[in-house]
């Protein structure tokens, strides 16, 4: 007698799907799949439309992570307008965009670890649920919750100095930056009243990678096994190979470090990615077009970005980066759970790239922008908190948009979510004939492990009931659950 369940919507993400699980009349998982059932539209929506509203107009996409998107497009549009592939802007439009992204960076990577995973770590996969979300956390361990808190503040007042607003801001537009920072904003990042300086920040940022390292020492079957499996990773990379989160070329390492993508320019992407459909989900499935659609998908984000790189260029994130390498004697990570411990790095890092940014006097004065001979198309692409984004535009003699392709991070990672789903429901739902909401968690654990956006991967936006329904072959229902 076969049984589904159906878990819908998948909670603690951004944007929402669902997920559905087959077990044969033997107990064991059929099938499992995520789906995202939700869609937008954006690439069309935006044909028609001036190419310098584009900057702003995209961030729409997405309340957690606008800036990335405000960026990415912001990049594209610098070569339409002939400032170059992503090293041509003046000194202070780039730093400034630099600053804008890291403070992205940070605030989204510490908005995630402490209010969204942290609630698993420190109450169990299935802890009650009455408890386990950020509100327990602020009553069993307020000094964390308060930290994500600060934490995120910070990252969201760096982006109102840069950007003009926290959410969905106009600072970067095509060909450069529209703003200085003031010495004024410096000084209150540098110098301001604890907890809001820069200082403080990279403090409480080395505070959870030793957080992290401690619980990992404690659970270490949890951390190293759950949802683990091999596949390739996808970043960019800075041209000597280190961390760079704004520019870079695009690199590939299969499961073992063999690079599969070398170094090349994003501008050519479509020679090396492809995309395909399937008729489940509204988001797409990447793959490395050299290797196929079975053996070339790939993930992104942090996890992805540390397997990538070869160093990162910043002391203290450096050393964390030597001692997460060395637990898998250099090469490659691919424990799901793992990627926790890189986003708390990343986070190490950002904070120090601002403190750098906020020392560089040309964040104070320089010109803003740069033009060129003006092109019909461009791309710009960025590593996002959850991982590569693409952003590629064409436009007309009018100036207007003819056509928008958007591979957003979480589309990126759509296969190994699904991989990771199918992982956790064969370890905790084989031979189970009745639902708990800690099973049903465990497999949204392993979706969470990504930082799913969802919203910005359809082109939804929604929150509903969660309910489980196992059913038999003849569609009689057998058991529910409902939160």
């Amino acid at each position: 007698m076969e049984q589904k369940i159906t878990i819908e919507p998948v909670t603690r993400v951004e944007g929402h799907g669902k997920v559905t699980i087959y077990i044969d009349d033997k107990g064991n998982i059929s099938q499992s799949r995520l789906h995202i059932v939700e869609f937008r539209g954006f690439e069309r929506f935006v044909q028609g439309r001036p190419y310098w509203e584009a900057p702003v107009l995209v961030q729409r996409l997405c309340g957690i992570c606008p800036v990335s998107h405000h960026l990415a497009a912001a990049k594209a549009f610098d070569v339409i307008v002939g400032a170059g592939t992503g090293e041509g802007l003046t000194a202070t439009g780039e730093k400034m965009r630099r600053l804008m992204h890291y403070g992205q960076m940070f605030q989204s990577h510490a908005l995630h670890f402490f209010h969204l995973v942290s609630p698993d770590l420190l109450f169990g996969v299935d802890g009650d649920p009455m408890i386990r979300n950020v509100i327990g956390v602020a009553k069993k361990h307020p000094e964390l919750a308060v930290q994500g808190v600060m934490m995120r503040k910070f990252g969201q007042e760096i982006i109102l100095a840069t950007a003009g607003k926290k959410i969905h801001g106009t600072g970067a537009i095509p060909g450069g930056i529209n703003k200085h920072l003031t010495p004024e904003e410096r000084d209150s990042f540098l110098n301001g009243p604890n907890p809001l300086n820069i200082e403080k920040m990279i403090s409480w940022a080395q505070d959870a990678v030793e957080f992290l390292k401690a619980y990992h020492k404690e659970n270490l079957n949890f951390i190293d096994n759950f949802a683990s499996f091999p596949s390739n990773h996808l970043s960019l990379v800075r041209k000597d190979g280190a961390l760079d989160l704004y520019h870079g070329v695009l690199r590939a390492v299969d499961s073992e470090g063999k690079k599969i993508l070398h170094d090349v320019d994003y501008q050519d992407y479509l020679e090396y990615i492809g995309e395909e459909v399937r008729n489940w989900s509204y988001m797409k499935f990447p793959y490395l077009v050299e290797y196929g659609k079975r053996d070339g998908w790939y993930r992104v984000g942090p996890l992805a970005r540390l397997n990538t790189c070869e160093f990162i260029p910043t002391p203290l994130a450096q050393k964390e980066f030597e001692i997460y390498k060395s637990y898998t004697g250099g090469k490659p990570n691919n424990m799901s759970m793992h990627t926790h411990w890189a986003r708390l790095i990343e986070l190490l890092h950002s904070a120090e790239m601002i403190r750098s940014l906020l020392n560089d006097p040309d964040l104070l004065n320089g010109e803003l922008m740069v033009k060129g001979e003006k092109k019909s198309e461009g791309v710009g692409v960025i590593e996002a908190p959850r991982g590569t984004l693409f952003h590629h535009y064409r436009i007309n003699e009018n100036d207007q948009i003819t056509m928008a392709n958007l591979i957003v991070s979480t589309t990126h990672n759509n296969e190994p979510m699904n991989v990771a789903v199918n992982h956790a429901a064969k370890q905790f739902m084989t031979g189970q004939k009745k639902i708990t909401e800690g099973m049903m968690n465990a497999v949204e654990v392993a979706i969470r492990a990504y930082d799913p956006c969802l919203s910005c991967a359809t082109h939804a936006l929604g929150q509903m009931p969660l309910e489980l329904i196992l059913v038999d072959a003849d569609n009689n229902v057998i058991d529910r659950i409902r939160r």
